[in-house]
């Protein structure tokens, strides 16, 4: 950031006085430009014992396969912004059931916040977002082609939670390091 949005006036990076993170600050108008993590909302849609998956037709990652999810919106809530994404991405509506999953991404400000929910019906098609999508029992899923760790790691506790019959909310952190976050 260089300038500030307010006034527009150049900013600096410096610690406010009560603050303790260095932040873009407008010295001609005093504005604190606070940057924050960005939210994903999005869902496991579920019909009977498959779960449908999209695949990208945007970066990053075009081409491997995913929930549908994407950035929350202003005014919205996040269950909302999980069916809105589910809309536009695979054209499908759903009934937004419980939380299911929250994923910290600290080394790209992100924050994944994933639902379980049911597909009303099996009228869905690729959005401007999709290559194509589909419904996908367990053993079709392509492991090797999903596009974030998130989802792997969401889809193999949707899977375990499944098998044990009881579905339990799953909080992590995805490092730096992990293959495709």
């Amino acid at each position: 950031m260089k300038f500030c949005s307010n006034c527009g006036s150049a900013v600096a990076l410096k610690i406010p006085g009560g603050d303790s993170l260095p932040r873009h600050v407008c010295d001609a108008c005093g504005t604190i430009h606070y940057q924050n993590p960005k939210m994903i909302v999005g869902c496991i849609a579920e019909w009977e014992s498959r779960v449908l998956l999209c695949r990208r037709a945007i970066e990053p990652r075009h081409g491997l396969w995913t929930v549908p999810a994407g950035f929350m919106e202003n005014g919205e809530t996040t269950a909302q912004g999980a069916a809105r994404e589910t809309l536009e991405e695979a054209n499908a509506r759903v009934e937004i059931g419980p939380l299911y999953a929250m994923y910290n991404i600290p080394h790209i400000n992100q924050v994944y916040i994933l639902f379980r929910a049911r597909l009303f019906d099996l009228d869905f098609s690729a959005g401007a977002e999709s290559l194509e999508v589909r419904l996908f029992e367990e053993a079709e899923v392509p492991w090797e082609q999903l596009a974030f760790a998130t989802v792997r790691n969401t889809l193999t506790h949707y899977y375990a939670d499944r098998k044990s019959g009881e579905y339990r909310f799953h909080l992590g952190t995805i490092e730096q390091s992990s293959r495709r976050n």
